[in-house]
């Protein structure tokens, strides 16, 4: 597996109304997207930086991932997530290394992007987002 960038570090904030201004003023640019990932219980917001992107992710459900994520620790950095091409062989690769997926297989996420995550607890602790565009 050899990601070609940084797609996007994901930053879990309590609420977008409150972040997005934020962003904008520290960043100096808008925020290109907003959109709703129900299989995910997210709303997320998008900065471009360079080629890299800013993602703010804001729970719609208590019970998802990024509402736990901030209740356990609150605001903060959630996820690095890394542009590769061929993501089910990236994912097989690091699965033959030992590595330890939380998504056995590719889903959609925002953006329409082909995700999948690799556990914290096989990654020295970072929440690892493996992406993959396939509209390219």
């Amino acid at each position: 597996m050899k990601p070609s960038h940084i797609e996007h570090i994901g930053i879990a904030v309590k609420t977008l109304d409150d972040a997005i201004p934020y962003y904008e003023r520290l960043l100096g640019t808008p925020c290109y997207a907003i959109e709703e990932v129900k299989d995910q219980q997210v709303r997320t917001a998008f900065f471009k930086i360079g080629q890299t992107k800013i993602e703010l992710l804001e729970s719609t459900s208590p019970e998802g991932p990024v509402g736990k994520f901030i209740e356990k620790k609150g605001e903060g950095i959630h996820h690095i997530a890394f542009a590769v091409e061929g993501l089910e062989h990236a994912l097989d690769e690091a699965k033959d290394s030992g590595i330890r997926l939380i998504d056995e297989k590719p889903r959609v996420g925002a953006e329409g992007l082909h995700i999948a995550f690799l556990h914290p607890k096989s990654t020295f602790g970072v929440l690892t987002e493996l992406c993959e565009d396939k509209n390219k």
